[in-house]
C-alpha cells in the first residue's frame, strides 16, 4: 500500500475517536491542524476547580523496550501510552490528551503501524485519553514510539516523591515482579525459536512455555500479560489523593528499589522495606522456582509493574487498605519510614534468607539502586 505521510496519519488514526467524545475531555481542535487546542477547564474529568495541568513524556525504541519476538505490533502501540498514563496516576491525576510521534524503518508497513494504533486506541479507550496530534518520520532500522500524556489534577494536592515524612507506613498497590518474569520467559522461548508476532501464536507461545515450566497456561498469560499489556493504577491514585492521608508517591517503572530510592532522595529520609511484607504473586513464585530464579530479585530491581509505591500516615494504613480492597484494587503495607541520610533497607528474616541460623533475628541490609539504567556501563 502506497500512502504519503498525511494518508498514513489518516489511516492510522481516522474514525477512532468521535468529536462529541474528544469534546468531553476539553479538545476544540484535534488531529488535522498545526496543533491540537484543548480546553482543560471545560473537561469532564471528574477534577474540582481549580485545577493544574500535567505533562508527562515516555519513549519506546525498539532493541530496547522490545522486540518482535517478545511483543505484537498491538502490544508496542498499547505499552507506548500506558508508561505514560502511569506517571500521570502517579501525581493523582487523571489522564486526558495524548501526542504520538513514530519514527518508521521500511520493515514496518502502513498495515503493521495500523495494528499498533489498534492497540494504543484500545489502550486510551481504556483510561478516557483523546489521542490529538504527533509527527512521523522515517526511522534507517528501528522503530520508535514517543507519546506525551497530559492529565489534571486539583490544584496543590498533587502527590509528589517530595512528601514523605519519618514514621509514615510505606505500601504499594500491587504485585511486583511479574513483568520482568513475563519479560524473562517471552526471551528464553525466543532462544528456542518462538516469538509473539500474531494474536494466535502468542497463545502458542504461552502454552509452550506452561508445558515446558510445568505451569498452568493461565500462570503463563498473566505473566506475559503483565510485560505486554500493563495496567496504569489510576483509580489507585485518584484514590490516594481523596484520602488525603497520603504524603508520596512513585509508580514502580524502572524497579520497586529504585523507585524507593527516589522517593528516599527526593524526601530526605530512609525507607525500610519488610521482606515478608512484599506482595508476591503466586504465578510469579512458581515461574522463577521451575527456572531456579530469585523471585525477589524481580520484585526489587525488574520493573514495569506500574503499581504504585508510596508513603502515608501510618494510622491511615488500615483504613486504607480496607477501602482499596473494597474497590478491589491490591493494596499491601510493605514497611515504613525513618529520619536518616537518603536510603532504602530491606528488613530480611532467617525464614526466607537460607543459610541464617534458626531463631536468629530479622537484620537490615542495605539496597541498591539496582533498576534499568539506559546509561549504566
Amino acid at each position: 500500500m502506497a500512502l504519503d505521510e498525511f494518508a498514513r496519519i489518516h489511516h492510522w488514526t481516522a474514525q477512532r475517536q468521535s468529536e462529541d467524545w474528544q469534546r468531553q475531555r476539553g479538545v476544540v481542535i484535534g488531529i488535522g491542524d498545526d496543533a491540537a487546542v484543548v480546553d482543560t477547564a471545560a473537561a469532564a474529568d471528574g477534577v474540582a476547580e481549580p485545577k493544574r495541568l500535567l505533562l508527562a513524556v515516555d519513549t519506546m525504541v525498539e532493541t530496547v523496550h522490545f522486540k518482535q519476538s517478545t511483543m505484537r505490533d498491538e502490544d508496542v502501540g498499547y505499552k507506548a501510552l500506558a508508561a505514560n498514563i502511569s506517571d500521570i496516576a502517579a501525581m493523582g491525576g487523571v489522564p486526558l490528551h495524548a501526542l504520538v510521534s513514530v519514527s518508521v524503518p521500511p520493515s514496518y508497513k502502513p498495515e503493521r503501524m495500523r495494528r499498533l494504533y489498534d492497540g494504543l486506541y484500545e489502550c486510551a479507550e481504556r483510561y478516557g485519553v483523546a489521542v490529538v496530534g504527533g509527527d512521523t518520520t522515517s526511522s534507517p532500522q528501528h522503530l520508535v514510539v514517543a507519546v506525551t500524556v497530559t492529565g489534571t489534577v486539583e490544584a496543590g494536592r498533587e502527590l509528589r516523591r517530595s512528601g514523605a515524612m519519618p514514621g509514615d507506613a510505606v505500601f504499594v498497590t500491587g504485585a511486583v515482579g511479574m513483568a520482568a518474569a513475563g519479560l524473562h520467559a517471552l526471551l528464553a522461548q525466543e532462544e528456542r525459536g518462538a516469538g509473539c508476532k500474531a494474536a494466535e501464536e502468542d497463545q502458542a507461545v504461552c502454552e509452550a512455555i506452561a508445558a515446558r515450566c510445568d505451569m498452568e497456561t493461565a500462570q503463563v498469560a498473566a505473566l506475559l500479560q503483565a510485560h505486554q499489556r500493563p495496567s496504569p493504577s489510576v483509580r489507585a491514585g485518584r484514590l490516594l489523593l481523596g484520602r488525603g492521608s497520603c504524603h508520596s508517591l512513585n509508580d514502580v517503572s524502572d524497579g520497586l528499589a529504585s523507585e524507593a530510592w527516589e522517593i528516599a532522595e527526593a524526601s530526605g529520609l530512609r525507607l525500610v522495606l519488610e521482606e515478608r511484607q512484599l506482595p508476591k504473586s503466586g504465578s510469579m513464585a512458581a515461574y522463577a522456582s521451575r527456572v531456579s530464579m530469585d523471585p525477589l530479585e524481580w520484585m526489587l530491581n525488574g520493573g514495569e509493574d506500574y503499581a504504585l509505591l508510596g508513603t502515608m500516615t501510618a494510622g491511615a494504613a488500615e483504613e486504607t487498605r480496607a477501602i482499596f480492597h473494597k474497590e478491589g484494587i491490591p493494596f499491601f503495607i510493605i514497611g515504613k519510614t525513618e529520619a536518616g541520610s537518603p536510603g532504602v533497607e530491606l528488613v530480611r528474616n532467617d525464614l526466607v534468607y537460607a543459610g541464617r541460623a534458626a531463631g536468629h533475628q530479622d537484620y537490615r541490609v542495605e539496597l541498591k539502586k539496582q533498576g534499568y539504567n539506559h546509561f549504566s556501563s
